[in-house]
């Protein structure tokens, strides 16, 4: 079995700071690529920066700066972001690299040897924040500025010489495709919108500009710069080494088992990729997911409107494990979902301090004060606790596999019902009745709930990683090491060495006023 799981977030557009859609991506795909590393797998987790294109080259001129030193400067700030969200990416890709350079060559170059582009004109509407060309039907006019119907971007009509890419060639193979691969695009509103793109024709696909000059120039031709999205999206490909496919990291981990994106970018990823790839006689990722906008007020953020959350400021507020689980517990993977700081503070104060965090701390406190801080060994388990250890247990595989089909919102929502249940189950056992009785008793109720809180801070680790690995280091569970096989084992807690000290997992959050 191949045990080799290979995700990618998009590189992002380093035109101005990074917000929240961006921080939603990124922690969406390192709760996966964390999950897969429980499964043992050998994960390659990518992320990076978009660097070329005319928004590009018109920020660094308003900024009197050289566009590399630009790009260099913002770049920097989402390296910077990936460990304010701490994420595990193992590589950081930017397309002024020379490796990219090199990919983006290769693939400009079999497409030519497949004939599969051609010099002509263009003529349509553009957008240059989008990079995007759009079709008349995809344009409407609104206070006499013509706009994009998908982006709400302005659009501008450009006619100039360009290389085109034979994607109308490609539509039936497209759609074969669709049809042999069901997962292939998710979730499945998002499948059903590409393939209505797809059936309604497509078009050539200009691939190549004069009109900036900051990008990577044509093979033979340095009068046209490559289109930003032929060149932005080899980058998932230019990361394992490609033109080298005998490369291990090529060999270990294309096709890409998954790119996780935002919807905006869908047909990019669901439409062109895959024709370029398949033009190139490469293989196709298994899988696009397209998420939801973050919404803010109810509308997607842009500068424009100057509703943009800064990422950082909440982290900086509340704490980058909250961030973390409101972000994905609070919005269905998928669709679209508002912040509201209202339900950010009830999320913290009830699912994470009142419901996690209060069950670690007053186990271990009742373990410390009665147990001499160690936790008890225990054979004496009744029906009672194991059919609470089996419940957990036989939705396990369950769990997994609601997280290698991306339903991360059903898996956090029957892991927090195992965080309540916990509870629960302390409350109705009654260890401190038992105590002055039935010591056997007592140790059996905390030998159970210690192995709950140990399951449960397992299956929260790739969300939650920095609650539940002082959870987990308190126990003396080695963090390293750690695997969802552990939640099997029985034999995995130190009975001979005391608990180290656990400090508040989460502060409840106040009213402001």
């Amino acid at each position: 079995m191949n045990k080799n799981f290979y995700i990618t977030t998009p590189i992002y557009y380093p035109s101005g700071k990074p917000h929240m859609g961006h921080a939603y991506s990124s922690i969406v795909a390192d709760i996966f690529a964390r999950f897969k590393r429980l499964e043992k797998y050998q994960v390659l987790f990518l992320t990076g920066t978009d660097e070329h294109g005319q928004k590009i080259q018109k920020e660094a001129k308003k900024n009197n700066k050289d566009p590399k030193i630009f790009c260099d400067e913002i770049s920097e700030t989402f390296r910077s972001l990936n460990k304010k969200l701490n994420l595990t990416n193992d590589d950081f890709i930017r397309t002024t690299e020379e490796r990219h350079y090199k990919s983006v060559k290769e693939i400009w170059n079999r497409l030519v040897e497949s004939k599969d582009i051609y010099l002509d004109k263009y003529s349509g509407w553009y957008s240059v924040s989008d990079e995007a060309f759009y079709d008349e039907d995809e344009v409407e006019e609104i206070n006499g500025k013509k706009i994009s119907k998908l982006s709400g971007s302005s659009v501008e009509w450009v006619e100039e010489e360009s290389y085109f890419f034979k994607l109308s060639s490609w539509g039936k193979k497209l759609l074969k495709f669709y049809n042999d691969n069901e997962n292939f695009i998710l979730p499945p509103s998002r499948r059903n919108e590409v393939i209505k793109f797809v059936e309604k024709g497509l078009k050539d696909l200009s691939v190549s500009r004069t009109s900036f000059t900051w990008g990577i120039p044509v093979p033979k031709n340095n009068k046209h710069i490559i289109y930003v999205w032929l060149d932005a999206l080899t980058n998932y490909i230019s990361a394992l080494n490609f033109p080298d496919v005998n490369d291990k990291k090529y060999k270990s981990f294309w096709p890409a088992d998954i790119h996780i994106i935002g919807k905006d970018i869908l047909r990019f990823h669901a439409v062109f990729w895959p024709a370029f790839l398949l033009a190139a006689k490469l293989p196709l990722p298994k899988r696009v997911f397209g998420h939801g906008w973050i919404l803010s007020d109810e509308k997607k953020m842009s500068k424009s409107l100057g509703n943009i959350l800064d990422p950082i400021e909440i982290i900086d507020k509340y704490g980058i494990d909250q961030l973390r689980y409101y972000l994905v517990k609070e919005v269905s993977l998928g669709n679209d979902g508002s912040i509201s700081m209202e339900n950010l503070k009830n999320c913290i104060n009830n699912d994470l301090a009142n419901n996690y965090g209060n069950l670690c701390q007053r186990v271990f406190s009742f373990i410390k004060k009665n147990c001499g801080n160690k936790i008890p060994a225990s054979t004496n388990l009744n029906v009672t606790d194991k059919k609470f250890l089996d419940n957990l247990l036989k939705k396990l595989p369950h769990l997994i596999n609601l997280m290698n089909n991306q339903n991360l919102n059903e898996y956090i929502k029957t892991v927090v019902g195992f965080s309540f249940d916990a509870n629960k189950y302390f409350n109705d056992s009654e260890p401190w009745k038992e105590k002055k009785g039935n010591l056997n008793r007592m140790n059996a109720i905390l030998f159970t709930v210690s192995h709950q809180i140990k399951n449960i801070s397992i299956l929260l680790n790739p969300i939650i990683p920095d609650a539940t690995n002082k959870v987990l280091k308190s126990m003396n569970i080695p963090i390293k090491d750690l695997n969802i096989e552990n939640i099997k084992d029985l034999n995995i807690l130190n009975h001979d060495k005391e608990l180290n000290n656990l400090e508040i997992l989460f502060n409840k959050i106040e009213d402001d006023n």
